[in-house]
């Protein structure tokens, strides 16, 4: 029943706020009208927010934000869909605990509640946030996140530049000694890439591929729509 749309990222170049998404978006809400925002990520929530409810606003939804609830569980139960936006990684998983919403938003995704997350909330949709690219500003009392997939994710995921005169691990090359500790695959979300999740299908959508990471194997480059279930 699960319903899950995970964007790479926010802004993509040339472009404003969600506009690269908006088209999955609304198809992805479809006639619901109430959106939760999740402004953890960010330290401005209020600034945070106030951009993600205009958005929302010009494509017919009703955003409101967690950050002015009164009851942080209750506007997750009364909300008809979920979205977590980006920034920090660390300072976003640290709230979820500190409010103790990872429980309620799983509870309320395994019942079919529409979950949007991008960047850093597309991060802890995963089981933990160990593929993140963000610095641990802050330390949440576990890496594990909401565990909404089975797979890491790591948005923003660039390939290495062959005329780059930098000497520093490339992002394959960290991923690939996360799999060296860890058994979970990892999907590298490239910028203006997506996945969505229902019916048991995980499709890649968006404008750009995503590459696929899996201890052992070599990492499998995939093309927007692409059904991704055989490899995860």
């Amino acid at each position: 029943m699960k319903r899950i749309l995970l964007i790479s990222n926010s802004t993509l170049y040339g472009s404003g706020y969600l506009d690269h998404a908006e088209v999955e978006i609304r198809s992805f809400l479809g006639d619901l009208k109430r959106v939760l925002f999740v402004p953890f990520a960010l330290h401005d929530q209020d600034k945070y927010a106030a951009t993600a409810q205009q958005r929302f606003a010009k494509m017919g939804y009703e955003l409101s934000s967690i950050h002015t609830a009164d009851d942080a569980a209750k506007a997750v139960t009364d909300t008809d869909a979920v979205f977590i936006g980006g920034g920090n990684t660390f300072r976003l998983l640290r709230a979820l605990y500190d409010f103790d919403l990872l429980g309620p938003i799983r509870d309320r995704v395994a019942a079919g509640m529409p979950y949007i997350g991008s960047s850093a909330g597309s991060n802890v949709a995963g089981p933990t946030i160990r593929t993140t690219n963000d610095m641990p500003i802050v330390q949440p009392p576990s890496f594990d996140a909401l565990g909404l997939v089975p797979f890491q994710l790591n948005p923003h995921y660039l390939d290495a530049d062959p005329n780059s005169k930098h000497m520093g691990e490339t992002r394959e090359e960290r991923v690939l000694q996360f799999l060296e500790e860890n058994d979970t695959p990892v999907v590298g979300l490239r910028e203006g890439a997506m996945l969505r999740i229902e019916n048991n299908d995980i499709i890649l959508r968006g404008t750009t591929g995503a590459r696929i990471f899996r201890k052992g194997l070599d990492a499998i480059e995939t093309l927007p729509g692409t059904h991704l279930i055989a490899f995860l």
